[in-house]
């Protein structure tokens, strides 16, 4: 986009230097960059330049083990490069045949040999190795998946709500998520040229993204209440279903949410989508369209640290946005109709859905598909695959759905489940309620450990509430590398956030349904610090909550940190 395409009512210079981000869109013709004779590049395990960046629009992520890394670069080698693909399913239903597909190229493409199911309720690769990228791509195509635009600048996996139970009203909601997903990918034939060695064609505009797409990241979900596990404020559109008589009738839409933040930047924050009001379902792609198409054209291209959804309603003010959606969509929002969120984990365990088929839901902890000694995880999905006659649905917290399982079969899955270590009853409701990003040793923002540290401290905290006579109980626990927003603590009862080796910033505050944004309350500190105020902690809320009161609407209620009402001006404060 160039300087002359901003908005005339724009708050933002028209004449200030763009981000560089914006030269790289401009001069990828339509995010074709050279990705395709980089890979025959033999010098570097890498891509060179701009598509270092390019790539994340084709759903990957450059990365290295960085616990290697020092080493290599003793021997004067180059970080050992490798990329991370997120693959593109809506909603995160993924068939028994394209389970078996990716657990095959997992096993013998991968460095990891791991499946990791992540926040974006979708699959990821670790490890893929330059000469292996294409053909990685192929194998998906050949069972009907894709990795279009799960990074960069555009639309990104779209989420919804599993529901095995209410499943007529599911499959509406999904089928919504799919078509939303369809709508709003870009129209460049890029993908298929480079991966899939696709006809030659010319593109000459994007219609919905523009020209240089988007100004940053934008997510969206579709969530059934009461259930939020797609936490809706952590995502900038967000499409609320309401139903009349177990039939969907319309969305009420939010907008606006969003986690990521930088460490000492006060004008980032994380915050709460909007409710812009409720519209019925045939309006329902125009309005996706449209709020993306103002964010296109609003959003801030200059400083890409304020370029997400959430400081573009806070610049131009949330009911000026909305108005712009309205005239440029030719629709008026209804007033927003009711519904309530009350929790937002997965269901344990089998439940029956209102077709008389079962579904069973497992534990995976941190997404990570992997067989280990006591546990052999991926062996176990893959022997329940070769029999499964449903589908399997990745959930948004990291955990699988084994779904649409008939009565007759719902012993020998069980048997396979528990066999391989997917059914563990001893999983404490603490650490059913805790979660992680990937952080080290892939990531390459990751400040700290998470992932790996998880389990650490799960079982610390695990001492805790068992000293002080809650161990049934729980804390919604969220530990993430750095303050990106992937493992969505900015949200939790209790946030750790990455400072540094061993550190982390604190917040506490948030609630078990996912509507309030924590509050820092210690900075940059280690365990010796917060375990103890933790203990502490945990010992005032057992003594003096209220009747069923979680951790964090107690630390609220008592003013052990002040409520983040309006996150411009609150967080910080």
């Amino acid at each position: 986009m160039s300087n002359s395409e901003f908005k005339p009512n724009s708050k933002f210079d028209p004449n200030a230097k763009l981000a560089d981000n914006e030269r790289l869109k401009t001069q990828s013709n339509f995010l074709r960059g050279t990705i395709e004779p980089d890979l025959s590049d033999p010098l570097t395990g890498g891509f060179n330049g701009d598509n270092f960046q390019l790539i994340r629009f084709h759903g990957m992520y450059q990365q290295d083990d960085r616990d290697i890394r020092p080493e290599r670069t003793k021997q004067k080698l180059e970080p050992l490069h490798n990329v991370m693909l997120r693959a593109r399913m809506p909603g995160g239903i993924i068939t028994p045949a394209q389970w078996l597909a990716i657990d095959t190229f997992a096993d013998e493409k991968t460095m990891y040999g791991s499946i990791r199911l992540t926040t974006r309720q979708t699959f990821q690769f670790h490890g893929v190795l330059k000469p292996n990228i294409k053909g990685m791509h192929q194998m998906l195509n050949s069972v009907g998946i894709d990795s279009i635009a799960t990074a960069g600048d555009v639309n990104r996996n779209v989420l919804c709500t599993t529901n095995p139970v209410e499943s007529e009203l599911h499959q509406e909601a999904y089928e919504w998520a799919k078509k939303i997903s369809e709508h709003l990918l870009p129209h460049t034939k890029a993908y298929a040229e480079i991966w899939l060695n696709g006809e030659k064609s010319e593109t000459t505009e994007e219609p919905i993204l523009g020209s240089t797409y988007l100004p940053r990241k934008f997510k969206t979900t579709v969530v059934i209440p009461p259930n939020n596990e797609v936490d809706v404020h952590a995502n900038d559109l967000n499409f609320v279903a309401i139903a009349d008589k177990g039939k969907l009738i319309g969305f009420n839409v939010l907008v606006g949410g969003g986690l990521a933040m930088t460490h000492g930047d006060v004008e980032t924050y994380p915050r709460k989508a909007d409710d812009f009001g409720f519209i019925p379902l045939e309006h329902t792609l125009k309005i996706a369209e449209h709020v993306v198409s103002v964010q296109r054209d609003w959003g801030n291209r200059v400083n890409r640290k304020n370029a997400k959804t959430k400081y573009t309603l806070d610049a131009f003010g949330s009911d000026a946005f909305k108005a712009e959606v309205e005239k440029r969509a030719g629709v008026q929002f209804e007033a927003s109709r009711p519904y309530e969120f009350t929790h937002r984990g997965d269901r344990f365990g089998w439940v029956e859905g209102i077709d008389g088929k079962w579904h069973l839901t497992v534990f995976i902890q941190n997404g990570r598909i992997l067989d280990y000694p006591d546990k052999t995880l991926k062996t176990g999905c893959r022997k329940i695959a070769e029999i499964h006659q449903g589908d399997f649905r990745m959930t948004a917290n990291q955990n699988l759905i084994i779904a649409g399982v008939p009565a007759e079969q719902k012993a020998t899955i069980e048997a396979l489940a528990r066999q391989h270590g997917l059914i563990d009853d001893s999983h404490t409701e603490q650490r059913k309620n805790s979660m992680a990003c990937v952080a080290l040793p892939t990531c390459p923002l990751a400040m700290a450990e998470a992932e790996r540290y998880l389990p650490t401290l799960i079982e610390q905290v695990e001492v805790l509430l068992k000293k002080h006579n809650v161990a049934e109980d729980h804390i919604i626990l969220r530990v993430v590398g750095c303050p990106n927003g992937c493992g969505r603590a900015m949200l939790a009862e209790v946030g750790l956030v990455g400072k540094g080796p061993g550190k982390y910033n604190v917040y506490l505050g948030g609630n078990r349904e996912g509507t309030r944004i924590p509050k820092l309350y210690l900075e940059n500190v280690g365990e010796d610090v917060y375990l103890p105020a933790l203990d502490s902690l945990i010992g005032q809320w057992v003594s003096e909550r209220n009747n069923g009161e979680g951790f964090g609407d107690f630390v609220i209620r008592k003013g052990i940190v002040a409520e983040v009402k309006v996150s411009k001006t609150d967080f910080h404060a």
